[in-house]
């Protein structure tokens, strides 16, 4: 009984290969889906990477005026794919997931806070501020020194660019 349990110990589990994409690929990634979208006339609003089950995803939101088709995510996945394929040297597997924002938007740009100024949005730190890492509230643009003004319950708060974790616009249907 414990020989078995060594065995099964020491036994390798048999999965296929993880992907590794680094910060480099990322901005490289970034760089080639920027510049196809200005291409397609379309905005790159967002790309992370994110793990789900194990698995690596390269994730894109597009825009543009009236928003995205089908057909608009499908031709930037064909053509981003076939370019990062030979541009990019990724360890492993990834998927590539191409989308609108949605009603949730991500705001990654220091210029799209002062584009959805006046919107209502979600702002999560890295650090706390004030004993708090979560804010919900109106955006009131980007002041001097990269700060991230957001009226929250008639509360202003300034946010550093660089503590932002994370923010997206909340519900805003028609948006683009």
């Amino acid at each position: 009984m414990g020989t078995s349990s060594k065995k099964q110990k020491n036994r390798k589990k048999e999965s296929r290969p993880r992907s590794v994409i680094t910060e480099r690929h990322l901005a490289e990634a970034r760089r080639i889906a920027d510049d196809l979208c200005e291409g397609e006339g379309l905005e790159l609003v967002h790309m992370e990477t994110v793990t789900e089950l194990g698995q690596s995803i390269l994730r894109l939101y597009i825009d543009k005026e009236g928003g995205v088709s089908l057909g608009d995510c499908t031709g930037v996945s064909r053509q981003l794919g076939d370019l990062l394929d030979v541009s990019l040297e990724i360890r492993g597997e990834y998927r590539l997931e191409v989308s609108s924002p949605g009603l949730d938007r991500p705001i990654s740009k220091p210029s799209d806070f002062d584009r959805f100024k006046d919107r209502l949005a979600m702002i999560t730190t890295h650090s706390p501020i004030g004993g708090r890492s979560r804010f919900k509230g109106t955006l009131l643009g980007l002041a001097p020194g990269e700060m991230v003004c957001m009226d929250v319950d008639g509360t202003t708060h300034e946010i550093a660019l660089e503590n932002i974790k994370r923010a997206r616009l909340v519900g805003n249907i028609g948006e683009s």
